[in-house]
């Protein structure tokens, strides 16, 4: 102050007992002066000239440096210093000057404004220094006057705020880009909903409190209706309104912050109160999403345009959240019963069994007995209300204990405790009637159940084991429930393996066929042949038909195998009528599944013409328990292939539970007596009384009659003189492959 003059102002400062104030200062509501000289009569100077002065709206901070060194640790702890008036000459002669750079270039604080004052202007020529440095302004002490200080400072000061917003700005916009980006990527509710609050509190940079809630949004919970009356729902809050947290807002009363949320929501727009702030965010689909803030940005207009910005951004955003949230409800729910699905189920049950919950749990499916009767007869729409109902009960009684599914058309999950998830509570649920558009419906249900105590194998596995167990419980009349065993697992992984290698073997052509004459009991002459489909597996080990038969027919691979047996034995015919047997006869069993195919007529001429036999020659042969299956469908089948000229039989004739009515309008060609019957012929004894009454019936209907299984020269008497002279068996011959067929031929011509 060596250079100051009486006129100075500065002169007359009285020190207010501050000088010496140093401490740092984070106060939103004034403007931080750090004076930085090593004259105290300066500091009392400044403080005295701008005391009690406003800029901007804003009181002033004064923190005092008297070092070099006290002024760096101010510079490296205070954040918020708008204007430095620095001193150029202290320790040395352009000690102010490297605090410039070390304010610049080391602490990276572009923001300051910087004044340098200097009593001693020959040490930094004024010109050279703001030339050379990224200084507000350079005064010398002498021509500061209190007004040229005040206008100097405010000056700086209104450059600091405005670098400062646009800084902010910079962030602000980075930083809404940024979570655009990211909040694209969510794709839950919940989720978005916490990086909504996340990304507002960051961009305000305040302390604020609040929550986000929901409404309208549509998803696959059947309690729509139910949380519409009820309005916005909160969905993730800050720790002040945790207790709000998964609940509608209107269970906790007529709050402010509720009347708030409902204004926003009816106005559909933004509203910022004196004490509260709420966002409104909708999309396309009309959902909607509120976030409540406990602070007013009245008085913030920047931080308003930014937060509305945001919302803006953000509202684009809740259009693909909601897509994505959709997407997941149909990935992992049934839209008709809001229930989990089929692969939820699979992840809940791959928790349990990697939890401890798994020594106690039980999986149970259920299914409804004769749905798709019920369908049929009443409709698709009331079997989807059928449905819904089912679902509704079974959340209503097992909601808070279990997870509830529906894996199939008619079939639900339960997986919970073994004392909740038990056959008797479930099938007492189905004891009381549903009621269906005005309709009282009675249901039964099959359940079949897994303990998952020792279960080892991995999710999907489990539920095909359950699987097996209801349909166990399926085809056991006697029963309505059944657990899984291992012989079950053992049982049925069988077939699934044998199924396989069946199918490997048909597609290698390593099935066969073999032919069983057909002869005439009194003179042994042969008059026609019975096609047999056999199987070797690869270790040359002979599979019994009545194995690999019954899989064919439930893979339904049968259709394909029948339909080259069928046309290997009519071109094998047209090799024995070349051997001179022109009248001889090719029996070929037909099953089910072939039988009731819709192009088995067409498949069947086609084979009579590729080969060129007689169809009096073929004779197609059909249990009586698959004649009686659809007997309308049967007898139109047959009337057509009768109509072609093939001739048709009943195989294991006696063994099912045919009608004589029946039999007659069959209008079959022959009776094939099962081996059963032929068994019972025994030396001593009068059996055989069943054969018998079924020759008779074939006389009385005058059809032909064969049996089968005729093993030795008793059963042959007996059968011809109870009348029947037609038979196959071993006591004839055993089944042969065409070569050896060919040779036995020419030597019974």
């Amino acid at each position: 102050m060596n250079n100051m003059n009486s006129e100075d102002p500065f002169l007359f400062i009285e020190d207010d007992g501050n000088a010496n104030q140093s401490e740092s200062v984070a106060d939103q509501n004034v403007w931080n002066i750090l004076i930085i000289d090593d004259d105290p009569d300066v500091h009392s100077a400044t403080m005295f000239a701008l005391h009690d002065l406003k800029i901007l709206s804003r009181n002033l901070h004064f923190l005092h440096a008297y070092t070099t060194a006290e002024a760096r640790q101010i510079l490296i702890h205070q954040e918020d210093i708008a204007v430095v008036l620095l001193d150029v000459v202290m320790e040395k002669d352009n000690t102010g000057l490297q605090l410039v750079t070390f304010i610049r270039d080391t602490l990276n604080r572009r923001d300051i404004r910087i004044i340098l004052r200097t009593g001693q202007a020959g040490y930094a020529p004024e010109i050279d220094a703001i030339r050379d440095f990224d200084i507000n302004d350079y005064k010398n002490k002498t021509e500061l006057t209190q007004a040229k200080l005040f206008t100097a400072v405010t000056s700086a000061i209104r450059s600091y705020q405005q670098i400062r917003i646009i800084s902010s700005n910079n962030e602000s916009l980075e930083l809404i880009v940024g979570a655009g980006s990211l909040l694209m990527t969510v794709n839950t509710l919940p989720s978005f909903s916490k990086l909504l609050l996340d990304y507002i509190i960051e961009l305000l940079q305040i302390d604020v409190e609040g929550f986000v809630c929901i409404t309208n949004i549509s998803t696959y919970d059947q309690n729509v209706e139910y949380e519409t009356q009820l309005g916005p729902r909160v969905i993730v809050t800050t720790e002040k309104f945790e207790n709000y947290a998964n609940k509608f807002l209107a269970l906790n009363g007529q709050t402010n912050e509720l009347q708030l949320v409902q204004k926003a929501l009816f106005e559909q727009r933004h509203l910022f109160h004196s004490q509260q702030t709420a966002l409104y965010l909708s999309n396309l689909n009309g959902s909607a999403i509120v976030i409540y803030l406990d602070q007013s940005l009245e008085e913030a207009p920047y931080a308003r345009h930014m937060i509305e910005l945001f919302c803006s951004n953000a509202s684009v955003c809740l259009q693909n959240v909601m897509l994505n949230s959709k997407m997941h409800n149909l990935a992992f729910h049934d839209p008709l019963t809001g229930l989990a699905n089929r692969l939820q189920l699979l992840q809940n049950l791959q928790q349990i069994l990697h939890s401890q919950q798994r020594a106690d749990s039980v999986l149970a499916l259920i299914d409804i007995n004769h749905f798709a009767e019920t369908n049929d007869a009443l409709g698709h729409r009331f079997g989807d209300v059928l449905l819904h109902s089912v679902g509704q009960r079974l959340r209503e009684h097992f909601a808070d204990n279990c997870k509830i599914a529906r894996i199939g058309n008619d079939i639900f999950a339960l997986l919970g405790h073994e004392e909740i998830v038990s056959p008797k509570l479930v099938l007492s649920l189905f004891s009381t009637p549903f009621s269906v558009e005005n309709q009282s419906v009675q249901l039964s249900v099959s359940l079949g159940l897994l303990r998952l105590c020792d279960y080892e194998l991995s999710a999907p596995d489990a539920l095909k084991d359950a699987n097996i167990a209801l349909k166990r419980t399926k085809s056991d009349l006697r029963s309505d429930h059944t657990y899984f065993t291992r012989e079950m697992g053992v049982e049925i992984r069988e077939r699934v393996r044998m199924m396989h290698a069946l199918r490997a073997a048909f597609e290698a052509e390593r099935l066969y066929i073999v032919y069983q004459p057909q002869v005439e009991i009194g003179s042994g002459k042969p008059f026609g042949v019975e096609a047999l489909l056999r199987w070797k597996n690869d270790d040359g080990e002979l599979i019994p038909p009545d194995q690999f038969i019954p899989i064919a027919e439930y893979s339904g691979l049968i259709v394909n195998i029948g339909e080259w047996v069928l046309r290997t034995a009519c071109f094998e015919l047209v090799r024995i009528s070349e051997l001179g047997f022109q009248q001889f006869r090719m029996a070929v069993n037909v099953s089910q599944a072939q039988f009731m195919h819709p192009l088995f007529l067409q498949m069947l001429k086609r084979a009579l013409t590729d080969s060129g036999i007689s169809p009096q020659n073929l004779e197609l042969e059909i249990t009586e328990s698959m004649a009686m299956t659809d007997p309308e469908l049967v007898i139109a089948n047959l009337e057509k292939i009768k109509e072609m000229g093939v001739r048709i039989s009943i195989d294991d004739f006696g063994t099912g539970f045919s009608s004589l009515s029946q039999l007659q309008k069959l209008k079959v060609n022959k009776l094939k007596i099962d081996r059963a019957f032929i068994n019972d012929i025994c030396i001593g004894t009068d059996e055989g009384s069943i054969a018998k009454m079924i020759i008779e019936l074939s006389q009385s209907l005058q059809l032909e009659v064969i049996a089968e299984g005729v093993e030795n020269q008793l059963q042959a008497d007996t059968l011809r003189t109870f009348g029947c002279h037609h038979a196959q068996g071993f006591l004839f011959a055993k089944p042969k492959n065409k070569n050896d067929l060919y040779s036995w031929l020419e030597q019974h011509i």
